[in-house]
Order: C-alpha cells, then structure tokens, then sequence
C-alpha cells in the first residue's frame, strides 16, 4: 500500500531528470540521423524559436489563432451548457437535437473545413467554427449527464417547499454538473487546440499557426515545424489550466 505514495514521490523528484533525459536522446537521435529534414534536435527547434519570437507576424499568428480558437470554445461552452439545460428538461427537445449531436460527433474535420470554407466564403474563421463544432457535443452531452444525476430526492424536497428555480439551479443542478463539465473540458480544451489548428492548416488562413505550420512543410522547413508544435503545446496547456482553474474556483464558490 506504500509503494504508490513512494513512487510518486520518486517521479517528483526526478521528474525535471526524466525531462532532460528524453531531451538528450531526442538530440542523440537527431546527430545519429544526420538529417535536418527528416528530424532535428532540441537545440535547433530552440534556435528556430528564437528565430520566430523576433518577428512581429509570430506574435500576431498566436494571437489570431489563440482568440479564434478561444471564442469557438467558449461559445460551444456557454451553447452547450444552455442547450444541454433545455435538452434534460424536455425530452422532446433532447431527441429532436439527438440526430444533429450524433452527425456532429461523426463527421470528420476535414469535411467540416471544407464546408466551412464554402459555408463562410473564406478560411479566417475556420478555427472558430471547426474548434466550435468539435466541443458543442462533447459540453451538450456532459451537461445533460450531469444534470441527470442531480439527486432526485433533493428536487422533490424542492419542490415540496417551493424553492424557486434559480436556487434549484444554484444548489441542486450546479453541483451536480459541475464535475462533469470539468471532466468534459480536460478533454474538450485539447481537442478544441488540436481540431482547430489542424483547419488551419488545411484552409491556409493567414497570420496562423496553422499558415505557418502549411508553409513550414512547404519549404521543409522542419526545425520552424518542430517551433511551431512547441507553441502550440505551451498555448494550449497554458489555455487549459487557466481555464480549469476557472471552472475549479466557481465550482468551490
């Protein structure tokens, strides 16, 4: 029964060790390699870094890229809370929504793009829409999830003793959802970065990460590739904490 405190005490205090560790054989692969084009090292992806974050388009592809991937997120946040509410109050409503839920979870990305590219006559909202369509399921069916397990016995209390609805809401169903829509966005925020970078990439809008990403394999340019990734990585694990860390600070509130 002590064995798993002490081997994660041990994986704490090696943990920066570990790191270094893949580093070294990811540099050890890179020189034995030899190859720039097939694979590069740390050291160069780090040189191509330094490279980008001196030019002023980097910091306004990150900043387009993080702003419409952010507002498809949360619109499919604040929709699929509100909808999912409407979804376990009426049934009706839950089935009439199932087929739409259900294509959406089905169809690919890339389909999605293309259609977005027809849909909207052009590529720059294209990390907005796909992030938007890829996370509205995943937050409608965690909400109504949720809701569904609210303990039956507290609602028919509440309604014995008439409490109005926005204290049912504030007491009984937020509690209740709330772990759920924690859950869903551990996973939904990743794929919202993963999704929408990756319409990018395939709509080639300008000043993007996912443009830049295009024109990176365009030119073989595989150290800015390697850059790029990394950015990535560092934004939406930085949009992921921040966002949980709200989540985690109103559900304890």
């Amino acid at each position: 029964m002590t064995s798993m405190p002490l081997w994660s005490s041990i994986i704490k205090k090696y943990k920066y060790a570990i790191v270094l560790f893949w580093l070294i054989l990811w540099q050890i692969a890179a020189i034995a390699i030899d190859n720039n084009i097939v694979l590069v090292g740390p050291v160069d992806t780090a040189e191509a870094l330094l490279v980008l974050v001196r030019q002023p388009s980097f910091w306004l592809s990150v900043l387009n890229t993080f702003l419409r991937i952010a507002a498809g997120f949360f619109a499919a946040l604040i929709s699929g809370v509100i909808l999912g509410f409407a979804g376990y109050k009426y049934r009706l409503f839950y089935e009439f929504l199932d087929p739409l839920i259900s294509l959406m979870k089905a169809i690919p990305v890339a389909s999605f793009v293309i259609l977005a590219i027809i849909w909207l006559g052009g590529s720059e909202r294209l990390g907005s829409f796909v992030a938007f369509v890829v996370v509205f399921p995943m937050v409608y069916l965690s909400t109504v999830s949720g809701l569904m397990s609210t303990d039956k016995k507290l609602l028919e209390m509440a309604e014995v003793f008439k409490i109005r609805a926005i204290k049912k809401i504030i007491y009984l169903y937020l509690p209740a959802l709330f772990p759920y829509l924690i859950n869903c966005c551990k996973t939904s925020l990743s794929m919202s970065w993963k999704s929408g970078v990756a319409a990018e990439l395939i709509g080639q809008p300008v000043n993007t990460i996912g443009g830049n990403l295009y024109q990176a394999k365009i030119f073989l340019d595989t150290a800015s590739l390697f850059a790029w990734t990394f950015v990535i990585i560092l934004i939406s694990s930085i949009f992921e904490k921040l966002v949980l860390y709200i989540l985690d600070r109103v559900d304890k509130k």
